[in-house]
């Protein structure tokens, strides 16, 4: 075994999903969190696979379809090995908290790089043979090639490497955004461009323009086809 170092916003924010507790030891299918990515591909998580060996490292997580995860409902681990993917699919993002996943006996297509973005705690990554890791070897600790998988481990964090202190603006910090990847955050009381915008960003102004937009496109709209209509 191995060591492990509107409705979109519905499906972001499903980890937060209220989770019926059940007894130690039982499989975590009966209370049925609603995560999509868990029953993306049909079958459950293999006894063998690693996300079920991670999975059973401790009591307090628990197994549902696919994936790995806690009793708040938060997904640890995701097993979609051997699903017929050619991309992990619109619903990936739900799995960002992940520490380990198994994409392997897939034929996964174009660079994965973007499809990770977010996922800063992952530390282990199981690929099929001929699919990189995303962010390249800087991204990783280790890089294995197996027969049948590439594994990627031990994520490292980009700010701690760079060597570069002005990488990011004087008001905003850098902060890691998955494999290979980082982003400048903006400290407390700056935003916008290059964090030189002071004091706190308008909601109120930012709806107000957007519903504005929003009804003038609208209305045009609406003008355009009753134009059509009379003409016709």
């Amino acid at each position: 075994m191995r060591s492990f170092p509107g409705q979109d916003l519905v499906q972001k924010f499903s980890g937060a999903l209220f989770w019926r507790l059940v007894p130690r030891g039982r499989n975590a299918s009966s209370s049925k969190p609603d995560i999509k990515i868990c029953i993306q591909c049909p079958g459950s998580v293999q006894n063998l696979s690693e996300v079920a060996l991670y999975c059973k490292q401790t009591s307090d997580l628990m197994l549902h379809a696919r994936c790995c995860l806690n009793r708040k409902g938060t997904i640890l681990g995701l097993d979609l090995q051997n699903c017929s993917l050619k991309d992990p699919g619109p619903y990936f993002p739900q799995a960002r908290t992940a520490i380990i996943i198994d994409l392997q006996a897939n034929s996964l297509q174009g660079d994965l790089a973007n499809t990770f973005r977010g996922f800063t705690q992952l530390q282990t990554l199981i690929l099929p043979q001929d699919v990189n890791c995303p962010g390249g070897i800087n991204a990783w600790k280790t890089i294995t090639s197996y027969i049948n998988n590439q594994t990627c481990q031990e994520q490292r964090n980009l700010c701690n490497s760079t060597g570069d202190p002005e990488m990011c603006p004087e008001n905003g910090s850098c902060a890691p955004d998955g494999p290979g990847r980082l982003q400048c955050v903006c400290a407390e009381g700056f935003h916008g461009y290059k964090c030189m915008r002071q004091g706190s960003f308008s909601l109120l102004m930012f709806f107000g323009i957007l519903g504005s937009t929003t009804l003038s496109i609208s209305t045009l709209l609406w003008g355009t086809q009753r134009r059509k209509a009379k003409a016709s």
